[in-house]
């Protein structure tokens, strides 16, 4: 496993990392530059060669020492664990969001207000990643082209908006969105666009 991949076996490497207190958040599948820096640091402490890349005697050696995660360990019901904010998000009012630790951080002045776990667009439908703009809210919008229901849309790059997704509160990251930041908890997200202004800035990174 390497920067870059994306699969069940790494949320269950990351689970296992955090059984050792290497990896402080919930498991996103995802390996980036987090990830690897918690390898790394398995890696030193054990001998091995600090690569960060998990190769077979990495992995043989944190399955010696670590145990099967369980479903709540591997997809915890817990808010994910916030990364360093990017560069982007530091000034005004901006909803920053993360792919990596999969989060949305509503921010102003640099400051967290709230945050919250997302989820983001299959490998055919991404969400687009840059800085934007709120162009429009909308309370309790339907999506025309997947005939599904968007509650508090807040549209920030062509079709693609921040909202609720009810399909993600029960299927957790089993499943996707079309392009859109999916968000989970309604009562956190319904709080956040009464907050979120039009013309408020978006930025969406690793």
């Amino acid at each position: 496993m390497k920067d870059g991949d994306e699969n069940e076996q790494v949320r269950e490497l990351q689970a296992r990392l955090r059984q050792l207190d290497h990896f402080d958040r919930a498991p996103t599948g995802f390996y980036g530059t987090i990830t690897a820096k918690a390898v790394t640091g398995f890696q030193e402490k054990r001998g091995l060669p600090g690569t960060g890349s998990v190769d077979e005697a990495t992995w043989q050696r944190l399955l010696a020492v670590t145990k099967k995660p369980t479903a709540d360990e591997l997809k915890p019901s817990t808010t994910n664990e916030l990364d360093t904010p990017d560069a982007r998000c530091m000034t005004g009012r901006v909803l920053c969001i993360s792919k990596e630790s999969r989060t949305l951080a509503w921010m102003i002045d640099g400051e967290v207000v709230s945050s919250m776990d997302v989820r983001f667009g299959s490998e055919n439908t991404p969400t687009r990643e840059g800085v934007f703009l709120v162009d429009r809210k909308v309370r309790d919008d339907w999506s025309k082209l997947y005939h599904t229901p968007m509650p508090y849309a807040m549209y920030f790059s062509r079709g693609q908006a921040v909202h609720y997704s009810s399909d993600f509160a029960a299927r957790g990251y089993n499943g996707g969105s079309h392009g859109c930041v999916n968000v989970r908890d309604r009562t956190k997200l319904a709080a956040l666009f009464d907050q979120v202004k039009v013309g408020d800035k978006v930025v969406v990174h690793w």
